[in-house]
């Protein structure tokens, strides 16, 4: 049974190939962080190795040992698989290296090998070249998965040569109905969730069997509400603090100014009467405070500041220069209360 949920599509072609026999030796699958890139790509790897009649049935041994990962012929590239190139940001060409040697000998265990490669647009330009010569001069038993959330950050010819396959986001309703059904997670975390999540389940599971993530989100909203309620020298250091980060970790500032976009669209939303539609559900209380003291154009204005800040900071502008305009641009509002904050974490930490 496959795991992945909403991908029928996807699923499908994979399922035909299988049928026929006519899989391709390489795909490349395309999607945002945690929509099921990787639950595919074991799925498929259980497929090819399993021992049921109906693949793949997820109960035999080979099934088994591949969705824990610890399958001698299913192997995982990335750059948790070498120090050094999980220092380097990038994936090395010695690992395409080590694959190319194993993908050269026969399966140990199961009937076909299987290379994922996780985050596929780090490869270095040498391993992409690397790999290039591989997916050039297909081998039997070997099927590689190339795994990626932009995949124009990969060589043409590199992309040129496998099969692509786009996984998308899920509607609310079926990332809610699944959360209910498959995860018995009761209806209003579940409605969070997936309003939270964006279409991507895996985060929404991860989210709820770990809740730091979602207290990480709370205290992000709470920095956010700092921020608001702050006058120009305290968002000043509160810009230094963000470019500091951002040295540190590019990501982590950029999953900010997402989260603090999708705070504002909703503040939009609620504005102009569409609190259906709102993605932070736990704090509608703030954001229906929130909304009488802004206008229409104020919030568009923020949502602009907030895009152009992302964009420049992708473009290695000035960190800090590009987050003190941010500062300057938000408007301000002394009456959002902390504690009314609070109330949404408490919901959201269930």
């Amino acid at each position: 049974m496959w795991q992945v949920v909403g991908q029928d599509r996807a699923v499908s072609i994979l399922q035909r190939g299988l049928e026929r026999g006519s899989l391709a030796h390489a795909y490349l699958l395309v999607g945002s962080p945690h929509v099921g890139k990787m639950t595919l790509a074991l799925n498929l790897a259980q497929a090819l190795n399993c021992e049921s009649s109906e693949i793949p049935c997820g109960e035999c041994q080979p099934c088994l040992k591949i969705i824990s990962r610890n399958h001698a012929d299913v192997q995982i590239i990335g750059l948790t698989q070498n120090e050094e190139a999980a220092e380097a940001k990038l994936i090395s060409i010695d690992q395409v290296r080590d694959m190319q040697h194993s993908a050269s000998l026969p399966p140990f265990e199961g009937k076909c090998k299987v290379f994922i490669i996780e985050d596929a647009e780090l490869l270095s330009v040498e391993a992409a070249n690397c790999l290039l010569k591989t997916l050039e001069e297909p081998t039997d038993k070997v099927v590689f998965l190339l795994l990626t959330k932009n995949e124009k950050l990969l060589p043409e010819t590199v992309v040129s040569r496998c099969q692509r396959l786009e996984l998308t986001p899920l509607p609310p309703s079926q990332m809610e109905e699944a959360l209910q059904k498959r995860w018995e997670i009761e209806p209003q975390r579940a409605k969070l969730l997936s309003r939270l999540s964006r279409g991507c389940l895996g985060w929404a599971v991860a989210a709820n069997s770990d809740v730091h993530i979602l207290q990480e989100r709370a205290e992000k909203l709470e920095h956010l509400y700092e921020i608001i309620r702050a006058d120009t020298g305290e968002r000043f250091n509160h810009a230094a603090q963000l470019a500091a980060q951002f040295a540190q970790d590019r990501t982590a500032v950029q999953e900010i100014l997402d989260l603090w976009l999708g705070w504002w669209r909703d503040l939009l939303l609620v504005k102009v009467g569409c609190p259906d539609y709102v993605a932070n559900t736990d704090q509608l209380k703030v954001l229906n405070d929130a909304a009488g003291h802004y206008t229409v154009k104020q919030i568009r204005d923020c949502l602009g500041s907030i895009r152009a800040a992302g964009r420049e900071l992708r473009q290695n502008a000035n960190p800090r220069l590009a987050l003190e305009v941010l500062m300057l641009d938000m408007p301000g509002e002394k009456a959002i209360n902390s504690e009314d904050s609070i109330v949404g974490v408490k919901v959201a930490n269930g």
